[in-house]
């Protein structure tokens, strides 16, 4: 079954600096029947004005993975570690026992577009960790590539304590992909720009998601150029 959730459908939240839209309840959003799908705790479509950010805050029992579409984000964490994330590179983080970390935007002249995603982990009580990788953006054309995973983590994929799978992909028009399922799991489909057509009779458009249950088999067609996430998910 194919639910399918349309880009205007989301919670809006703007604070000036920052403008979100939030696809699961989150902070001023609470929606009873909207709280996850699977593991998936959090999908929020962040934007952040110049030199703007979330200042040092803490974290817990949540692995966060960050995906940056456009612009930098600048990360500082209680770990010691501070890096700059750009589109071609994907963060993970475990919150675990507890970790306390900043997320601002660097540059004096270009806001920061991100998606920063909550999933449960399979179990509780972890060391909090961070890693940082890089993918090749070449490797997305026509194809799906995985940026984050349990079972495929590599040196181009980020390691998770859940067993999903994150992929990206830039489809071009007219050209199409077949994902194979496993039975009883479940799959969660982003467009992020362009046009999507799955299983050749369910449209969507840029921002739309679909919540993916009980499919073994999802043809995908762009019918435009189209950038997307896909996450594969129990």
């Amino acid at each position: 079954m194919i639910h399918i959730y349309r880009a205007h459908e989301r919670f809006e939240s703007n604070h000036g600096w920052l403008q979100s839209y939030f696809s699961f309840s989150f902070a001023e959003y609470f929606d009873r029947k909207n709280m996850h799908f699977g593991p998936l705790r959090v999908f929020n479509d962040d934007i952040i004005a110049p030199q703007r950010g979330f200042g040092a805050h803490p974290h817990q029992e949540m692995e966060i993975v960050t995906v940056v579409l456009k612009g930098q984000l600048e990360h500082r964490d209680n770990l010691g570690n501070h890096r700059i994330i750009s589109f071609g590179e994907v963060q993970r983080m475990t919150a675990g026992t507890g970790i306390v970390h900043s997320e601002m935007n660097p540059s004096t002249t270009e806001e920061v577009n991100l998606l920063q995603l909550w999933f449960l982990p399979e179990t509780y009580g972890l060391t909090p960790s961070y890693e940082q990788v890089s993918y090749d953006i070449e490797k997305m054309k026509n194809r799906l590539l995985p940026i984050v995973s349990k079972k495929q983590a590599g040196d181009q994929v980020a390691y998770i304590h859940q067993d999903i799978t994150m992929y990206l992909s830039d489809l071009e028009n007219n050209q199409h992909i077949t994902f194979h399922q496993q039975e009883g799991r479940r799959i969660y489909l982003f467009v992020i720009e362009g046009e999507l057509v799955l299983n050749d009779d369910t449209m969507l458009q840029r921002r739309d998601a679909a919540r993916i249950t009980d499919i073994t088999t999802l043809h995908i067609t762009a019918k435009t150029n189209s950038r997307f996430m896909l996450i594969d998910l129990p």
